[in-house]
């Protein structure tokens, strides 16, 4: 299994992103076009983002703003909007005309409410839409297709407490007993006495969707009505920095002056959340982060920003702005005695790929990040000459009555993954399954067996 890096690892990542073509782009009147793409006559937005603070507070108008440069535009700049959490990114053409985007960052949910009534043509996301929501946009299309949710960036919650609190390591059990007020003292978790002060996000976040998800719900609790609730992440972990008896969840980037813990869920090992961790979404709270569309998208400046999110230019803002991209690095991995012998043997002569493959919630199919993740891994072996005898693909899954049931599933979603690559002609040296070893996740809820079912890649 990967072990918890530091942020130093940054300094180590290549930014050699590889990005995913989403097709050409429509032009219509009364537009006329500058660098590609339409401008309106009027002052009108061209495109409107709405939804997950997470995503809106730095990390949306960095793209537009990246995009708007892309176009040739100048005198680019960003500005508060209307109201709390909104902003524009305002930029000029080269005949003077006025080109602004709107990025609205209220919640998560808020982002689908917008696509639904039609104020917004991009609803940004820090979870997975939710199967009421995409019955509710049937309507729109299908909202869990690959054509209308678009992965643009990794993300881990980090659990944060002050700098000054001796605790290195939660499991997620524990947090849920700390964030449902049945653990209310730090000195029953070893720490010095103090009673707990909690800090969450607000109902409409994405972050404490997920954290509600991955901790709370997952262990049958719920949020303490004593929790502290806030709408902006830097405001939260502030105060959690500022307050010796106070914990928190937060996206990574948002760590600020604060103290990330390592998390262990189930039988895996503290992690911390770090850059290969989450890469590899091992690390028990990560997460993606979406920007969701109509499939039959017709805004032309939404369809240029998706593609701009996924490609090589991008992505480099994704890991300027503190969030992981979804590039293919090599990582050595340090030996363990407790790896089964296999896995020794590759960590001993290969390097992990800093990508896993998963798949649709009971399916043997490939979920939309790996479909997209296929792309990028032959991109990275057609560059490093490692087509031929060079990549073995290792399987997992969740525990079963009998374990060699459980290693023959986890190689047979090795070879779905294989399948996909021979087609372009990748050769390999071995595919192994290896059952539940090595486990990331709880085996006890649906979320955790999700994601122990996932394939690693290894290269010689």
């Amino acid at each position: 299994m990967l072990r918890a890096r530091s942020a130093s690892d940054r300094e180590t990542w290549t930014r050699a992103f590889s990005f995913l073509l989403l097709g050409s782009i429509c032009y219509a009147l009364p537009w006329s076009v500058f660098a590609a793409l339409p401008i309106p006559y009027d002052d009108s937005s061209v495109l409107r983002i709405q939804g997950s603070n997470t995503i809106g507070a730095r990390l949306g108008p960095a793209l537009v703003k990246g995009l708007l440069e892309e176009q040739g535009l100048s005198a680019i700049r960003i500005e508060a909007g209307a109201a709390e959490n909104e902003q524009r990114i305002i930029g000029k053409s080269a005949d003077g005309r006025t080109v602004s985007i709107e990025v609205a960052a209220h919640g998560s949910g808020t982002g689908f409410t917008a696509l639904a009534d039609g104020s917004a043509e991009l609803a940004a996301s820090s979870r997975p839409i939710k199967d009421s929501e995409a019955a509710s946009l049937q309507a729109l299309g299908d909202l869990k297709s690959a054509s209308a949710e678009q992965i643009i960036a990794l993300d881990g919650l980090a659990i944060i407490l002050h700098p000054g609190n001796p605790l290195s390591a939660l499991s997620t059990v524990q947090l849920a007993q700390i964030f449902a007020g049945e653990i209310t003292d730090w000195a029953q978790l070893g720490a010095p006495a103090g009673a707990i002060t909690l800090y969450a996000r607000d109902d409409k976040s994405g972050t404490y969707d997920t954290f509600k998800e991955l901790v709370l719900s997952a262990n049958g609790k719920a949020l303490a009505p004593g929790a502290k609730r806030f709408e902006s992440s830097e405001k939260l972990s502030d105060l959690v920095s500022q307050d010796p008896n106070g914990i928190g969840f937060i996206g990574l980037p948002y760590i600020r002056q604060a103290k990330a813990v390592a998390i262990a869920a189930g039988e895996s090992q503290p992690m911390l959340p770090s850059l290969t961790l989450i890469a590899t979404e091992d690390y028990p709270l990560s997460r993606r982060l979406f920007l969701y569309n109509q499939p039959d998208l017709n805004n032309p400046w939404a369809r240029a920003l998706v593609k701009f999110a996924h490609s090589p230019r991008g992505q480099a803002i994704v890991d300027q702005n503190g969030f992981i991209a979804q590039t293919v690095q090599a990582v050595t991995i340090a030996q363990n005695p407790d790896m089964p012998p296999r896995y020794q043997a590759l960590a001993k002569a290969a390097q992990r790929l800093s990508v896993n493959f998963r798949f649709q919630e009971g399916s043997a199919n490939l979920d939309n990040k790996a479909l997209r993740d296929i792309k990028r891994l032959m991109s990275y072996l057609n560059a490093q000459d490692k087509l031929r005898n060079k990549v073995v693909l290792v399987g997992f899954g969740d525990a079963k009555t009998d374990p060699a049931r459980a290693e023959l599933l986890s190689k047979l979603r090795a070879m779905a993954v294989r399948r996909e690559l021979s087609k372009q002609g990748v050769i390999f040296r071995e595919i192994i399954g290896l059952g539940d070893e090595l486990p990331v996740a709880t085996n006890s809820a649906d979320d955790g067996r999700i994601k122990n079912r996932r394939v690693e890649v290894w290269v010689y």
